[in-house]
Order: structure tokens, then C-alpha cells, then sequence
């Protein structure tokens, strides 16, 4: 059983950087929802290890290290906190390490070309995600229902950077692929003058169009999952899918508005799926 202050530590963490993952979670049974309150927990701290250093506890090289000596590691509750899950779940380091090679590389690459190497990105900080979380939701997953829980967290991480495109240009950072940009005529001029047009919603349109397709892959085995795993999935498919909808009532101004999911709109996803 997971000492109830890191139960409470994890659960802390996620609600206060994903309002949107802890409502989708929330639904589950007591273990799996304090497995998946320990693998956002951890994810975090990846990520802030590498966006916000000066207000992480840990640098991405020493959380590398500790992860490699988990057994030993001590002074952070995300430590104990991994020792009971990947115990409990008979889990893989493997999509840990992923997911930290996927962060490790906005240290040098600031932009991207092809929609292969953005793919990939997806893969590794995102899809890592759905290979870490689909053991615990799941009772019996086989490689393509893992599969599909890397989709939908590619699906999740297209939402991403659509709705934080504004926020990664002040970091100097482009994820929208070069070459998807030429193929809307949407210019490097354009992007880095802010220009809202046309071109750009197109732009932003097919980048939907290529999440949907991870969305639908994702959630094509959902009938196999207990009701309440079904249920979380669902629900943060459709939370994520739902700032795509804000960014067009936002008239895709995506440089300097950031598309919120309000708790009356998540409300009413809810009882779409519930009713």
C-alpha cells in the first residue's frame, strides 16, 4: 500500500499541474488512481527538470541517476512513490527512460522539419506516457491495446503544442514541422511576425486532422477496459480534444491566448459520457 502523505504528495502535484488529468483520474479505484497520481508525478518532474529548472529539485541527469539506483534513492516522496508502483504493477523502467530522452531533447533541438522527427518527439515524451499508463488501467493489455495508449498520448501531445505555440516561441522553440509550414504557405516570417491568417488555419487544421487519427487509434479498445479506466480515458481524450474548440473560438490565435478547457465546459463532456 502507498504511504498515504506520498499518496497525498502525488495527488497534490497533479492537481495542481493538470486540472484536466486529475478529473479525468479521479474516477478510478483507489490503487490505480494513486498509480496514476505517482506516474504524472514523476512525468512532472521530468519536464520541470528541463522547462523550469530554477524550480526543480532535481536536474534531468540527477533524476536519471536516482531512477537507474531506485532502490537506494531517498529525499523526495517521488522515490518511495515509484518503488511501490513499478512493485504493485510488475512495470518496465523502460518508457521512464523514453520519456526522459524525449525531454532531454529540447536541449538541442529548438525546431523540427519533418513530421517524422516531430513524430517521434510525440513518441517519446507523450506516447511514453500512454506505455506507462495502460498496464495500470488495463487488466490484461496486449501489444496493440499498448499500441493504441501511445497513440492517444501522441493524440494529447499534438494538443500541445497547438495550444502552446505562443509559449514554446518565447522559449525559442518550434515544434510545427518546416515542412508542414511550407505546405500551407504559412511562411517563417509569418511565424515569427505572429501572423494570424488563412494559411495559418489550415495549418493548425491538418495538425488536428493528424491528432484525431491518434484519438480514434487510441481509443479503439476501449470496450476492453473496466468501466472506470474506460471512463478516465475518455474523458481526458475528450478534455484535450476539447482546447481545439477554444483555439477556434480564440480564431486560432494561438501566439497570444491560451486555450483553457473551463470546469463547465469538462462538466458537460462528463455528462455526455455518463448520461
Amino acid at each position: 500500500m502507498l504511504d498515504e502523505n506520498v499518496a497525498l504528495a502525488c495527488k497534490e502535484m497533479m492537481k495542481k499541474g493538470s486540472s484536466s488529468f486529475y478529473h479525468a483520474f479521479k474516477f478510478l479505484p483507489k490503487q490505480e488512481r494513486e498509480a496514476v497520481f505517482v506516474i504524472y508525478s514523476f512525468c512532472r518532474m521530468i519536464d520541470d527538470a528541463v522547462d523550469e529548472p530554477e524550480n526543480s529539485p532535481y536536474t534531468l541527469e540527477e533524476l536519471e541517476d536516482q531512477f537507474d539506483n531506485l532502490a537506494f534513492a531517498e529525499g523526495h516522496f517521488i522515490w518511495p512513490a515509484l518503488r511501490w508502483l513499478l512493485s504493485s504493477y510488475e512495470l518496465s523502467k523502460e518508457p521512464y527512460y523514453t520519456q526522459m530522452s524525449g525531454q532531454r531533447m529540447d536541449y538541442y533541438r529548438t525546431a523540427y522539419d519533418t513530421m517524422d522527427q516531430l513524430e517521434d518527439y510525440c513518441y517519446r515524451v507523450a506516447g511514453s506516457v500512454g506505455e506507462m499508463l495502460i498496464p495500470v488501467l488495463h487488466e490484461r493489455p496486449n501489444q496493440a491495446i499498448i499500441e493504441s495508449g501511445v497513440a492517444l498520448g501522441k493524440a494529447m501531445q499534438i494538443v500541445n503544442i497547438i495550444r502552446d505555440i505562443g509559449a514554446d516561441q518565447r522559449l525559442g522553440r518550434r515544434y510545427v514541422p518546416l515542412e508542414m509550414m511550407h505546405a500551407y504557405g504559412y511562411s517563417i516570417e509569418d511565424w515569427e511576425n505572429q501572423v494570424i491568417n488563412q494559411e495559418l488555419r489550415n495549418l493548425i487544421k491538418a495538425l488536428t486532422d493528424q491528432a484525431d487519427q491518434w484519438f480514434e487509434e487510441g481509443l479503439q479498445f476501449i470496450d476492453t477496459y473496466p468501466k472506470k479506466s474506460a471512463l478516465s480515458m475518455q474523458l481526458a481524450a475528450r478534455y484535450y480534444r476539447e482546447i481545439i474548440q477554444v483555439v477556434k473560438e480564440n480564431d486560432y490565435q494561438v501566439f497570444t491566448a491560451r486555450a483553457v478547457v473551463s470546469n463547465k465546459r469538462k462538466s458537460q463532456l462528463l455528462l455526455q459520457l455518463t448520461k
